[in-house]
């Protein structure tokens, strides 16, 4: 007969192991055996955003309040990086340093094809294209400077250091006939641009952002400002080139210093990016919570009204997230052509580079 000295440690250890499986062994899984919800796990994602002065670090600041504000089942929490932009953003996603970020798509053009500058084939994705970066060269009217052409042989601020504004500025500069070569290039902030103008300091500066932007609107109330303007057959030939580039005309009272409208470009729109390893079910339910809220980012920033049925889904050269393609097919707007899912097709249908041609091949 079987001592109770050798019964009761059995039965207590099979008694806690029952009490373990009903609790739900294996604490990380979202649900049970029976198939009960969990609490999903915090998940925490930094995104990039870019120096203070422009509009990343405020439009992504709305982002991610918004995000978190309204993240439902989603146990997430977006955290709103300063950074040195774009280009640096784009290394930090391939890094695993960031899981999203804000670019510019002129930039994340080249990145993807490791092309300009770029020493590999960036696996970026886009979630979300947003607002237009209308950028310009002024000047003060006392310069004279009245064409680009003109900039040869003088001081003119090209954006911060290493934040990869050569990447659109250097085509423009060829359009027109120059190079960094032909006069000096400073590298700045769009605050300290704006000061280097007032001191003298520079001559002109390549500025600009979602319209209107506040550097160039400080610009305007302190000094005469010429908005110098890019010759037509150049800016037709460039949207024609990039995908990224778009004409834009900046209505005349956008900024208190223009007589009439400035026929403008579209120098690469701000978008959202992740790396192409994002999970998809994240990048699919980032994407809807931005589309479905996307009038308290747009109340937060005027850039959030670019999320909208022709603009949110438009391909700029860099190709979206599966995830976030599956959301923009499920209500409708993602641009097919004759049924592909293709980039290529994508960006034929959207009808905002008609004219273009392989960017690569050039």
């Amino acid at each position: 007969m079987r001592s109770r000295r050798n019964v009761l440690p059995v039965a207590f250890c099979v008694a806690s192991c029952l009490v373990l499986l009903a609790s739900g062994c294996g604490g990380d899984s979202e649900s049970d055996a029976g198939g009960a919800a969990k609490p999903k796990r915090r998940q925490f994602l930094s995104m990039g955003t870019a120096p203070v002065g422009g509009a990343f670090p405020v439009v992504g600041g709305a982002i991610a309040e918004v995000l978190n504000a309204n993240k439902g089942d989603n146990n997430w929490k977006v955290q709103a990086k300063g950074t040195k932009g774009s280009k640096a953003n784009i290394r930090d996603i391939q890094n695993d340093k960031l899981e999203l970020a804000l670019s510019n798509s002129a930039i994340s053009y080249f990145a993807v094809r490791g092309e300009s500058g770029w020493d590999k084939n960036y696996d970026i994705r886009t979630i979300v294209t947003l607002a237009p970066n209308v950028a310009m060269f002024i000047t003060k009217k006392e310069t004279g400077i009245k064409s680009i052409a003109e900039l040869k042989g003088k001081r003119v601020v090209v954006g911060p250091s290493g934040a990869g504004f050569e990447m659109f500025v250097g085509p423009l500069l060829k359009g027109h006939g120059l190079t960094y070569k032909d006069f000096s290039p400073l590298n700045n902030t769009q605050g300290g641009a704006v000061d280097l103008l007032a001191d003298g300091n520079a001559d002109a500066a390549f500025l600009g952002g979602a319209v209107p932007t506040g550097a160039v609107t400080q610009a305007c109330s302190s000094h005469d400002i010429v908005f110098i303007p890019f010759d037509a057959a150049v800016r037709s030939k460039l949207v024609a080139d990039y995908e990224f580039f778009q004409p834009f005309t900046v209505a005349k009272d956008k900024y208190s210093d223009l007589d009439e409208d400035f026929d403008g470009l579209n120098v690469g729109s701000m978008h959202l990016i992740a790396s192409a390893n994002l999970d998809d079910e994240v990048a699919y339910q980032l994407t809807k919570t931005i589309w479905e809220h996307r009038a308290e980012i747009a109340g937060k920033h005027p850039a959030g009204r670019a999320i909208n049925e022709k603009n949110a889904a438009r391909y700029t050269g860099t190709e979206f997230h599966s995830g976030a393609a599956r959301f923009y097919k499920e209500i409708g707007i993602w641009p097919e052509s004759e049924g592909a899912d293709s980039a290529a097709d994508a960006e034929k249908s959207a009808g905002d580079a008609a004219e273009s041609k392989d960017a690569k091949a050039k």
